[in-house]
């Protein structure tokens, strides 16, 4: 599965760089979704391979608060590019005139630097909160990866700061992105369904890309499909699926014997 991630996304990328007609904005939130997948997937892929592969279960402080930023940073990241693509798509669909004239390449660029930005900012607190904790309990994490709650729960000090801190990085962030993606397709939805044909209908679909009581060792796979899946199905479900894309993947494997 990671090997297909760093395949399909790098696929993405080299074909949008090297096709002109697709330097569009949906085309660079795409990149964009490309290049945090990566990086959120090789941030804990590999050393979940070490530990299958070759029983390296120990990883130190400094290197486990880095692979938590990185976890939580990126993750953000996806969520506001999911909603960057939504409020795309709402804009090509349910008001094409100002679309190209509002989502400029800077409107792009600048909505990619607030999306790191706020990714950025958000996750800053989680290592920093998990560092200044005293540890003084076991040292094992009872899962794949540095993430934190499971971190500062070996904490031997009152963490509710992390616990009510994630909670409003949960609810203020994931649920409001979340929130805003809803709308968007509704709106999309809505507009797709006044259409007065049916063909039109399908042509515009067309353009639209679219736990206490749980056993332990459960909870630890659920959270590695949530980290693997994602980057491996988005190149597929945002990508390939797209006309554009699916012609130059096509033409890049066949150009040469046709």
């Amino acid at each position: 599965m990671y090997v297909i991630v760093i395949l399909e996304n790098f696929t993405i990328l080299f074909i949008v760089k090297r096709e002109q007609s697709v330097h569009e904005p949906m085309y660079y939130f795409l990149c964009m979704l490309a290049i945090t997948d990566l990086v959120l997937s090789t941030s804990t892929m590999p050393k979940m391979l070490a530990i299958f592969w070759f029983n390296s279960n120990e990883i130190v402080f400094s290197a486990c608060l880095t692979q938590l930023y990185f976890v939580h940073c990126f993750s953000a990241i996806e969520s506001g590019i999911f909603v960057a693509m939504a409020v795309d798509q709402y804009m090509a669909i349910c008001h094409p005139p100002r679309h190209s004239t509002i989502l400029t390449n800077r409107m792009v660029a600048k909505i990619g630097l607030v999306m790191v930005l706020r990714g950025s900012m958000l996750a800053l607190l989680y290592p920093f909160l998990a560092r200044r904790w005293p540890y003084c309990r076991t040292s094992i994490i009872p899962h794949t990866h540095c993430e934190h709650m499971y971190v500062v729960k070996l904490a031997c000090a009152d963490i509710r700061i992390s616990s009510y801190y994630g909670l409003l990085v949960v609810f203020c962030v994931i649920c409001r992105d979340v929130f805003f993606i809803v709308m968007s397709y509704t709106q999309i939805l809505r507009a797709i369904f006044s259409l007065p044909t049916k063909d039109a209908r399908l042509k515009t679909f067309g353009t639209s890309r679219f736990g206490h009581d749980l056993p332990l060792h459960f909870l630890v796979f659920i959270a590695n499909m949530y980290l693997l899946m994602p980057p491996m199905l988005n190149p597929i479900i945002y990508g390939v699926r797209t006309k554009q894309i699916r012609y130059r993947l096509l033409r890049l494997f066949t150009h040469k014997g046709t």
